[in-house]
């Protein structure tokens, strides 16, 4: 259980790759000044939705920092695009709408979290750390509201003919239940007394044996499975 620690050390080796997507220069050049200067790497910004899937198919950004509001293309359509084409690809969106149907929008086009643009520059940076290790970030009172809409749609009859679902094992299963009740990989790896890195691990498993893109759809299917009620 101690042998995979040091790997923990392994992702500070090399500054987060970030690209910044926002149609107003000034507050996409604020943006790109502050994670750079806070030591991640901007490898690219786009003020158009175009222009955002050619640029982040062509560097291959960790973390993909995105306005809703684009010109050319929807931030949503932006999002759904680009995991589509390259699903370890996190995106977290910075918009100027709180509103609820933004949000869900976002999360249903496979954004791993969602920040209004009112947020501390110190609350950014966390949050795309957090994000380029996995982890769901919301602005206070997004995240209910995003597992409530998931607890609803769990709710709803389920669609005929479902597939086989792959086995877990146990701690797979353990994990699962613990992204699902919202605790950060750095609280799992503690409850359960293992690295980051083990934690991570074990969520990559996971969505690779349920054909899932990200920690959303993963919370989702956890919820839908009854594992967020469970102690």
């Amino acid at each position: 259980m101690t042998t995979d620690r040091p790997t923990e050390q392994q992702p500070t080796d090399r500054p987060v790759r970030v690209m910044v997507v926002d149609d107003h220069p000034m507050w996409r050049d604020a943006v790109s000044r502050d994670l750079a200067e806070a030591g991640l790497d901007v490898v690219a910004t786009a003020g158009d939705g175009e222009e955002a899937v050619r640029r982040a198919r062509a560097c291959s950004p960790q973390v993909v920092v995105l306005d809703l509001n684009l010109p050319a293309l929807s931030g949503a359509e932006v999002c759904r695009q680009v995991v589509a084409h390259d699903p370890s690809v996190r995106v977290l969106v910075l918009s100027a709408s709180g509103e609820h149907a933004d949000v869900l929008e976002a999360v249903k086009s496979g954004a791993t979290g969602y920040l209004v643009k009112s947020a501390g520059r110190e609350e950014l940076l966390e949050a795309v750390r957090r994000t380029a290790v996995g982890d769901a970030v919301f602005t206070p009172g997004l995240a209910g509201l995003v597992l409530g809409e998931f607890r609803r749609l769990a709710a709803e009859p389920p669609a005929p003919a479902s597939p086989v679902v792959p086995q877990l094992t146990a701690r797979e299963t353990e994990v699962l239940r613990m992204v699902a009740k919202g605790l950060s990989y750095k609280q799992i790896a503690d409850r359960l007394v293992l690295s980051h890195r083990t934690v991570q691990n074990h969520v990559q498993n996971t969505l690779g044996k349920l054909q899932l893109h990200n920690r959303v759809e993963l919370v989702r299917y956890a919820i839908e499975q009854g594992l967020d009620d469970e102690m």
